[in-house]
């Protein structure tokens, strides 16, 4: 895939500031911090606004202006978020979960008629990333390693086996209904399932979440491995800082393979036993896990709002800290006269 090699149409933070919009914002309160910060730091007025389903999301109550939704299911999303954005006037949208992003990308240029630029890689990059038999063919296609990775039905049909697999849908998101198959009835039980199940080779080793700093012209400028120590429900919850070159140099080898990446991209690995460094999934979006990076000191929020001010930022590649964890814990939002935002 080629670089589309569009920017932004720089923005002047003005009387009013700039205005960031996060879309299915959920439990994303450190993200929406360490956007605050960075424009304390540039000395820019920065507002704040979160979107959600429902009201009950937790950074609903973190920032500037919280609004509602309807669910992205629905055949109204796409149109609520476009009104929503004209009407708030929002310079910068950032999408958060896998299921939008398809209808953010093919959007992407509307919203930037009426002034808004969404953090979001193309569409051709979204659909890679989305379809995880296409991000297999591409990266295969590119001569970076991955797990060989086929169709539920084709594997279900074998008579001889090489267990385990690993079984996960192929859109899948957040590690749901993702199975280690150990035999035949497991394989065929869950891949019944699952829909639109995939199986791959299974690969031991430890796992490796990137965060890929593409900018707003799809080259990679900084790479941050986090080394997955623990997880819950799909998210990282212990991570660990590993500046290790071999696997920054694959972050940027898949960012350029894909070529019209914008912003941060989340790119999984395995590193093996013997040091063999196998990419597993793509996520073109911030991941969970960012905040981390982020505390390292790749300052993520800082360097997409200079570039969206038409500044750019003086990234060192290696400047950010090594060995440093992450270790997680429940923390809560409490919400006065909150029986109202449980009615319909």
């Amino acid at each position: 895939m080629r670089s589309s090699g569009k920017s932004p149409r720089a923005r002047k933070a003005g009387k009013e500031g700039l205005r960031v919009l996060f879309t299915c914002i959920g439990r994303r309160v450190e993200l929406l911090r360490a956007f605050r910060r960075a424009a304390k730091t540039l000395a820019i007025r920065f507002e704040v606004h979160g979107a959600d389903a429902s009201r009950l999301s937790p950074a609903l109550h973190q920032v500037d202006k919280a609004h509602v939704l309807p669910p992205i299911s629905a055949g109204d999303y796409t149109e609520a978020l476009f009104n929503l954005v004209r009407r708030m006037r929002i310079d910068l949208l950032i999408p958060l979960i896998d299921l939008e992003l398809p209808l953010v990308a093919a959007m992407a240029d509307r919203l930037a008629g009426i002034g808004c630029c969404a953090l979001i890689s193309s569409e051709a990059v979204v659909q890679t990333c989305r379809d995880k038999i296409a991000t297999y063919r591409a990266l295969k296609a590119s001569g970076i390693d991955t797990p060989a990775t086929w169709m539920w039905s084709e594997v279900a049909r074998r008579k001889r086996h090489r267990f385990p697999y690993f079984l996960k849908p192929r859109a899948g998101s957040a590690a749901m209904a993702n199975y280690v198959v150990m035999n035949r009835d497991e394989l065929h039980t869950l891949g019944k399932r699952v829909r639109d199940a995939i199986v791959q080779e299974y690969v031991e080793g430890m796992e490796h979440t990137l965060d890929v700093y593409t900018g707003f012209d799809g080259k990679p400028r900084c790479v941050v491995p986090r080394r997955r120590l623990e997880v819950r429900s799909g998210e990282v919850s212990k991570g660990l800082i590993v500046k290790d070159p071999a696997i920054m140099a694959m972050g940027c080898r898949v960012a350029e393979m894909l070529g019209e990446c914008r912003g941060v991209i989340t790119v999984q690995c395995i590193v093996t036993p013997d040091r063999r460094i196998r990419v597993i999934e793509i996520n073109p979006r911030f991941g969970g896990g960012v905040p981390l990076a982020i505390h390292a000191g790749a300052d993520f929020p800082k360097w997409i709002l200079s570039e969206l001010l038409g500044k750019r930022p003086r990234i060192n590649p290696t400047g950010f800290r090594d060995d440093i964890a992450m270790l997680r814990f429940d923390d809560s939002v409490f919400v006065p006269n909150a029986s109202k935002l449980t009615k319909r």
